[in-house]
Formats: C-alpha cells, structure tokens, sequence
C-alpha cells in the first residue's frame, strides 16, 4: 500500500481528531464578527474558497478567499487566515509579508509547527496530526474542513462514518475505462470539486476538469461521452443529472456528505494511476512544497510573479 493510501484511509480517525480538538484549536478560524481573508496554494486555494463560504454561510462575518499570488488589492480585515500543509510555500510566505498591514490578525493553519509560516504569523493552528508523507495532499485538507466546520458550528458528528463510507463504497467505474473526469460542485462543495479534479491530474496525470454544476450546460457538457464519469458534489437537481447521463457518461450523484464524496474520489485518483503503472506517492514534477530559490523572493507576490 503507497503512502498515499493509507494517509487517505487513515481519515476517520483524523477527522475525529480534528473535531474533539475543535473547542480550542479552532477558535482562531470562526473569529465571529470579523472580516476574514483567507489564502492558499494549490489544494490550499481551494479549500480556502470552502471555508470561506462556510463560514459566511454560518453567520460568522464576510470571508473572501484568494490564491497566495493574486491578492486583493486595496482591502483591509480583521484577520488573515493562511492555510499552508508545510508552512514553507514561497507564495504563502510573500502573501503574508504583503499583507502584513491589511490585517491586525495572521493566522497560519499548518502541519509543520516550527515552519517558516508558523514563525510568521501571530496565531498558529497545527494539525500535525494530519501531516502528510505523500506530495499529493489528501488528509491535511479534509481535516483543516472537518474542523473549521466544527469550530463553525455546524452539525460534525457523523462526518467519521461519512469518511468510512467514502472508503467502503464501491468505486463507481473502471478506473481503467475512465478516458475523461469531470467534478461539479456548487457553492461551498465547489472547492472540493477543484480539489478532486486536481488529485486525479496530479496522482494519475489525467484528463479531468471541475465547475460550478450549473455551469456544466455552458459549454463543458459537449465533450462528455460513454468514457467519461461525471461526479456531482452535493444536491443536483435532476433535470442537471438527466443531461449529463444522456450524453453517456457515467454520473455519480448520491446523499453521502460532500467530504465523504471527496475520500472517494481520492480513492478513484489512486485507482486511476495504479491503472495507469503510476506511483502515486511519486507524482510528476511536483514536490511537497514549492519552495522558490532567494532570486526568486521578491517582497510580495506581484512582483513574484513578474520575476517569474
């Protein structure tokens, strides 16, 4: 069994972790009144577009969400929430050296305790628990939600049996037949959408693609076929279902929890690149973090990416 598999079978567990800690280590992420930006990278990025979300959703105060290297320009807020697994990403770092005026409040959630982010920021919420060997991130960023939702308070209770089921549940296709995967999310579950969509490109270098699932009639639906599977996070309505299952392809939409769907398709991923002879604790030009050299570590990210 790859690194990879078992970090994502050992999610229940961590998830629990992460809910029973939620009273104190999550008290820096519901900040309730407060006007929140919160960044990432990558996976990071687009579990920051979930939090944000939930957040707002659950009446806590207004939450943007942003990429580490396409600040907002101009805004100012009560607090920064930084989510970075190693605590080393270039971008993220930069971010918050840029920011550091828009916001009396930093906040780094991280696995890496004694990491340059960690440094940095005020405030630190380390779920070392959920550190990760594997380049492809799978357990960090379901349990950085599992306890945001848990610190929003939302209903968490049934968010472990939701992770079991995601890894009992049959696969639903041939990793092997699948030519073509598409995730559809719609408000806070669009994150994860992004975030299975990239899991299947970076463990199986895969054709797959995420949208708004309202979104998919716009133009996506055309390249949809028989070798195609069509995975829905979340609600649908079924008018959506019925012209996607009409184009051929294979649609999954079920009841299970969004986060339980996620621990699925990060199964599907690994089955895709074991179908495809791909390893995928060793995925292709990608590392556990992307660490810059110094010349390429200008004081923020604008200027990042015109040295780049």
């Amino acid at each position: 069994m790859s690194s990879t598999e078992r970090e994502i079978a050992s999610q229940p567990e961590v998830w629990a972790q992460a809910i029973a800690t939620a009273p104190t280590r999550g008290a820096p992420l519901a900040a309730p009144g407060e006007r929140v930006l919160v960044l990432g990278c990558g996976t990071s990025a687009f579990i920051a577009d979930s939090f944000a979300r939930l957040r707002e959703a659950h009446g806590l105060g207004e939450t943007h969400a942003a990429y580490a290297s396409e600040l907002p320009h101009g805004r100012t807020y009560d607090r920064i929430v930084a989510l970075t697994r190693s605590g080393t990403t270039t971008e993220v770092l930069a971010a918050l050296a840029d920011l550091r005026t828009a916001a009396p409040v930093q906040v780094a959630v991280t696995a890496v305790a004694d990491s340059p982010v960690a440094a940095m920021a005020d405030q630190t919420v380390v779920l070392d628990f959920a550190d990760e060997t594997s380049v492809v991130q799978t357990r960090f960023p379901t349990a950085t939600l599992a306890l945001s939702l848990a610190a929003f308070g939302a209903p968490v209770e049934e968010l472990p049996a939701a992770a079991r089921l995601g890894l009992d549940l049959d696969l639903p296709m041939d990793a092997a037949a699948a030519r073509h995967v598409v995730f559809l999310g719609h408000d806070w579950t669009l994150g994860l959408a992004h975030e299975a969509a990239l899991k299947v490109r970076e463990a199986a270098q895969a054709w797959s693609e995420s949208y708004p699932m309202l979104d998919y009639r716009h133009g996506p639906i055309a390249v949809a076929d028989e070798r195609s599977l069509v995975w829905v996070f979340g609600p649908a309505p079924q008018a959506l279902l019925d012209d996607i299952a009409g184009t051929g392809a294979t649609v999954v939409a079920d009841d299970l929890h969004p986060l339980g769907q996620l621990v699925r398709a990060q199964r599907f991923a690994v089955a895709m690149a074991a179908a495809r002879g791909l390893d995928p604790d060793e995925p292709r030009r990608l590392t556990r973090s992307v660490i810059l050299p110094p010349a390429f570590q200008p004081a923020g990210p604008t200027d990042l990416i015109r040295s780049i």
